[in-house]
């Protein structure tokens, strides 16, 4: 004899497979979560260490700018006393140029000229003076050339006197001096040391005798 079941049986299994279903949805949405805290955590950690990474580095950076802040001012020292070496190796070297200088100027003094003034400026010398002739002037800066303490002379002025305005030397036979003229030279110094040679080991020079200086100096005006 068959058998008929006459409950409401769709409706119960329809109950159970929503129970199913929510079940099922609730441990997805569990496992989610759990997923995405993972996920989150990790990423999290990565960005930590990161920062952390950038921290170091950053301080190693600061250390290093501090580092070149310093060697910048060794730099600055350095270049402070290798200026100051230089400024004394270049008294060293010129320490007798100006008595070479004046010595020079006597020496190379020729007869029937003479020396009025005389005006530094660094390295360019002007000189003023009289003289009997052109020629005269010419030979007195081909001495110049010659005497190796000066160079490059360069006459800017040359002119004639009137009579009442021409200087006359009583000592010499009342030499006339009729020429006013202005020189231009640039100071050398033969013991400077060459390129690649230390200033220290330039020759040194002595500087000359007064008395025969003197006795140029003399003759050079009353000729």
């Amino acid at each position: 004899m068959s058998k008929i079941n006459l409950l409401p049986w769709r409706a119960e299994r329809r109950k159970q497979r929503q129970q199913e279903f929510y079940v099922m949805l609730g441990m997805s949405a569990l496992i989610a979560a759990l997923l995405s805290f993972f996920i989150i955590g990790y990423y999290n950690s990565q960005i930590s260490g990161q920062n952390d990474r950038n921290a170091f580095l950053q301080g190693e950076i600061d250390k290093v700018q501090k580092q070149i802040d310093e060697i910048k001012l060794l730099d600055e020292k350095k270049a402070r006393l290798l200026a100051r070496k230089k400024v004394i190796e270049e008294l060293q070297v010129n320490r007798y140029q100006m008595v070479h200088l004046f010595d020079s100027l006597v020496r190379t003094i020729p007869d029937g000229v003479i020396l009025t003034g005389i005006k530094q400026e660094g390295e360019q010398l002007t000189l003023e003076g009289r003289s009997q002739s052109n020629a005269r002037v010419a030979t007195y800066m081909r001495n110049l050339e010659g005497s190796g303490w000066m160079t490059n002379p360069e006459v800017n002025v040359i002119e004639a006197k009137d009579a009442d305005k021409a200087v006359v030397i009583p000592a010499s036979n009342n030499i006339v001096l009729p020429y006013a003229f202005t020189l231009q030279v640039k100071l050398a110094n033969p013991n400077a040391p060459k390129e690649g040679e230390a200033a220290g080991t330039a020759p040194a020079a002595t500087p000359p005798a007064a008395a025969p200086a003197a006795a140029k100096a003399t003759g050079g005006a009353s000729s």
